[in-house]
């Protein structure tokens, strides 16, 4: 069996995995990543359909890393965001929700692909002496052996470090594995997501509809095309994911609206079923979680990756302060820093989407009232707006240096 030697062993090649590996190998450390699937497959447009609201604060962090030059192109800027509680067929409610990016002075954040993400982050990867890309190969076990940990992985290899990482999705084996329990359930709720073409230009404009079923997005993506996030009730998704083409756009259409004019799906529907879990704790000796393995929370603010980012920049950070002190940096008292810094923040956004999605996803008249109350309540007081703005863009609570845009 090959046993190799690494400073950190990161299982999961994603997002958020790869963030990691990035951020700690510009603080000079040796890091592996395994991932069960090859690179060109996580790359593939027919791969994954979705989009990610990139806040301003993720998009600093991805310039002092050096990936934002490939990135750049493919981003469109969100200048405005248009919540409304309005039904579908009637004018949006007096008291809908306005954010304008001219306010803070920056765009609110950037639409960007995952393909176009994915692929950045490999291509940097790739170029980094300090990072090893293993794939396809997962994370199989862990084994504490001394002052070290060896991941075993199933293509055969075994690799021995000082910290084992799991950023490898939901459903995590390692946080299994590692006995870290969930609080989590599903929502009797599917995501629906495919591109469109529209005649018009979107002018960076995403609007946030909120319906019975489930919000309801339209998110700008490059050139004059959207990114539809259709949150529908379980019961009724297949139907719609087994419509003709000719069913699915009219119902685009019509969802739509006349003021980005003709609207044509451009590619496959994806969908995805929605869910909700929070990791018990997020560290044990010599290992630690990351992005969705320790939280996966309900798309309606857009939120997700953004929070598996702050993961990667606190645990870099909190790792690589504690190696030029020369401390241990699997040691649980350096680990407990990060799970500190990140967990209440990850417990605060999850129910605060988990209570919207509860709130919002119903058509009951007395909370209906309520809701456009709060909106128009919200869009009247300028520096509740603001605020409002400053956490959708990442800049509340205490930011790793990263999401400052300065080095970790």
């Amino acid at each position: 069996m090959n046993t190799g030697e690494t400073d950190v062993i990161v299982g999961g090649g994603g997002m958020v995995g790869l963030t990691l590996a990035l951020a700690l190998a510009q603080g000079g450390m040796k890091v592996s990543v395994a991932d069960p699937m090859p690179a060109a497959a996580l790359t593939d447009a027919k791969f994954d359909g979705r989009v990610s609201a990139l806040a301003y604060a993720s998009v600093r962090m991805y310039q002092a890393l050096g990936v934002w030059p490939d990135l750049d192109a493919h981003a469109q800027p969100i200048n405005d965001i248009l919540v409304t509680d309005a039904k579908l067929d009637r004018e949006a409610s007096p008291f809908s929700l306005h954010f304008d990016h001219r306010e803070i002075g920056e765009p609110l954040g950037r639409i960007v692909e995952n393909r176009h993400i994915r692929t950045a982050l490999y291509k940097a990867a790739e170029a980094s002496a300090n990072i090893t890309l293993i794939s396809p190969a997962a994370m199989t076990a862990l084994e504490h052996e001394g002052g070290a940990i060896t991941a075993r992985l199933s293509n055969g290899q075994s690799v021995r470090a000082r910290l084992a990482v799991a950023a490898d999705g939901r459903d995590s084996a390692m946080r299994e594995a590692q006995g870290i329990g969930i609080v989590g359930w599903s929502y009797p709720q599917i995501g629906i997501v495919a591109t469109v073409e529209h005649a018009r230009p979107h002018n960076g404009v995403a609007y946030e509809h909120f319906l019975p079923s489930g919000p309801f997005a339209i998110l700008p993506m490059t050139g004059n095309r959207s990114s539809l996030v259709w949150t529908e009730r379980e019961t009724l998704a297949p139907k719609i994911l087994q419509s003709s083409e000719m069913e699915f756009e009219a119902e685009l259409s019509r969802r739509f609206g006349a003021h980005l004019g003709a609207t044509k799906a451009a590619g496959p529907r994806w969908s995805y079923p929605l869910k909700f879990h929070l990791a018990r704790g997020y560290v044990r000796p010599r290992f630690a979680l990351a992005g969705d393995s320790a939280h996966g929370i309900h798309p309606i603010a857009g939120q997700g990756l953004n929070l598996g980012l702050k993961d990667a920049a606190a645990l870099a950070e909190s790792v690589l302060d504690a190696a030029r002190l020369g401390l241990a940096i699997g040691a649980l008292d350096v680990l407990k820093r990060y799970e500190r810094w990140r967990r209440f923040d990850s417990f605060l956004l999850a129910a605060a989407t988990d209570g919207l999605n509860r709130l919002f996803s119903n058509d009951i008249a007395p909370l209906r009232a309520i809701r456009d109350l709060g909106l128009g309540i919200v869009d009247q007081i300028g520096p509740l707006r603001r605020l409002f703005m400053r956490h959708a863009g990442g800049e509340l609570g205490q930011l790793p240096r990263l999401l400052k845009g300065e080095a970790a």
